[in-house]
This record gives structure tokens, C-alpha cells and sequence, in this order.
């Protein structure tokens, strides 16, 4: 009889990991049903109440400026990481050695550090999401800073990309992406700033919608255009080879961004 009550208590003992693995890997659609299909809405525009102007197109009907500008602006080395950028993850905590090496006691001293600031470094550590977390996020998840949520991202970025692959992921990544009030993608983007679709788009318009995607609320051309041409230029320059950081978080963003109105650097060319 005893041995039966212990046996109940590790079941018990095992239901709430379970559980938890089950939230974790718990979405729907699942990732698969996104390889041939757009989505009809997403979390965010769940979120928001409306879906208003989306008009989802294939990555061959958007400027290939677009897509490089997006990568620029927000995950410049998305080709090269599995969803997840940890690099960037350690720098946004502080951590300041370089390669890390479990065997390496000062590095994992330095990460220990590094992790008891995290929760003073949540607004970096948001700056550091890739692509595919982004995507993660509008599809499934939703803004907030939770922990928990965040792992969830995590493991819901890393099915995304076995599952989808890089070139699906951007591309559902441009056609979903907020880009203003009630503006989801680039083509509505396109149309509703620039009066032309995405196919069509130079690189210093590719550039200015790319300034829109940490914040679109916050910075687009109704709103705070300053940030916006600020983030343009910034982009525009990092295309052309320049060495620099294009920042990703409100406090990374000089005050005199938001009173900058003069336009971004000419560019006609396709």
C-alpha cells in the first residue's frame, strides 16, 4: 500500500513539468501549416482588435532593398543563427569577455554577473530578438515581458526555423510585421506611405520602413518622423559598409532624434 501512495506522489510530482513542456510547444496553426499558408490574423492583430490594411504577397513581389533593410535594422546576422542570436543576447546582459567557455571559471563568474542584472537589462535583451523571435511573437505570442513568455518565444523561434526555413521566415516576417496603426506588412506599408507596392520600393524608402519596426507605434511619418529618418539614415549607411550599430531600443535613441525633421539622404535608385 505504501509503495502504491509513493508511486501517486511521482506521478504527481511529474504533472506540472509536463504541463509546462506542454505550453511551452503549445500553438496553433502549428509552424508546419505556415509553409504554405499566410496567416488570416496573428496575435498582434488580435491584440489590437482590428487587422485593418494587410495585404500579405510573396518575398518575390517585395523590393529585395526591403528585405536587406529589415536585416539591417533589426538581425544582421540572421543567415547565420538557429533563431536565436546569443551573442547578442550576452551583450545586451553585459557581459563583456568575449568568447564564452563553460570550462572557463572567470567566464562563467562573468555570466553569473551578467544574468543578475537581467531583469535591469529587459529592455536591451528585447532589442536583442532576431527575426524569428519577432515573427515568433507576432504570430503566436504577444508583448509582454514576462519570463515565461520569453522562453516560450525561444521555443516556438527555434520550431519556426526547422520548420520553415530562412527564406519563408523573412518572408512572412515582412507581410506581418506592424508598420504603423492598423498597418501590418510591407505592402500595406508601401501603399499607405510611398503610394506604390513593395516590388517597386528604392533602397532609402526600403530604409525608412525598416526605421518603423521596433516601435511603429511610437515612430512612423505621422508620428515622431524624426526617429524615424534618424533610424533611416543610420540603416541607409550600414547598407552601403559602413561599420555601425543600428540601436533597437527607445533608450538607445539620442533626445535629439525626436526633434530631427530633415529628410534622410537621397536615394532613387532601385
Amino acid at each position: 500500500m505504501a509503495s502504491t501512495r509513493q508511486r501517486w506522489r511521482w506521478w504527481w510530482l511529474l504533472v506540472p513539468p509536463v504541463l509546462f513542456v506542454a505550453w511551452l510547444f503549445a500553438v496553433w496553426p502549428p509552424p508546419s501549416w505556415y509553409r504554405t499558408h499566410f496567416p488570416g490574423n496573428t496575435a498582434f492583430m488580435q491584440m489590437r482588435g482590428t487587422i485593418g490594411r494587410y495585404r500579405p504577397v510573396p518575398l518575390d513581389s517585395i523590393a529585395p532593398a526591403m528585405a536587406v533593410a529589415a536585416m539591417t535594422g533589426e538581425d544582421a546576422k540572421f543567415w547565420e543563427h538557429d533563431g536565436i542570436d546569443y551573442e547578442a543576447i550576452l551583450k545586451a546582459l553585459g557581459y563583456r569577455r568575449g568568447d564564452f567557455d563553460w570550462n572557463d571559471q572567470r567566464d562563467r563568474a562573468a555570466l553569473r554577473k551578467a544574468l543578475g542584472r537581467a531583469w535591469e537589462k529587459r529592455d536591451a535583451l528585447r532589442g536583442a530578438s532576431t527575426i524569428t523571435q519577432q515573427l515568433a511573437k507576432n504570430l503566436y505570442l504577444s508583448p509582454s515581458r514576462n519570463p515565461l513568455r520569453k522562453v516560450k518565444e525561444a521555443v516556438t523561434a527555434w520550431r519556426l526555423e526547422r520548420t520553415l526555413g530562412k527564406r519563408r521566415i523573412l518572408e512572412l516576417y515582412l507581410n506581418v510585421a506592424e508598420m504603423g496603426p492598423d498597418i501590418w506588412g510591407v505592402q500595406a506599408a508601401s501603399e499607405t506611405y510611398f503610394r506604390k507596392p513593395a516590388v517597386r520600393l528604392n533602397r532609402s524608402e526600403a530604409a525608412a520602413l525598416a526605421g518603423l519596426l521596433p516601435f511603429p507605434l511610437r515612430s512612423n511619418p505621422a508620428l515622431r518622423p524624426g526617429r524615424m529618418r534618424w533610424r533611416q539614415n543610420l540603416i541607409l549607411r550600414r547598407m552601403a559598409g559602413e561599420s555601425l550599430e543600428v540601436p533597437r531600443t527607445d533608450a538607445e535613441i539620442p533626445t535629439q532624434a525626436d526633434a530631427d525633421t530633415a529628410p534622410a539622404e537621397s536615394d532613387t535608385n532601385p
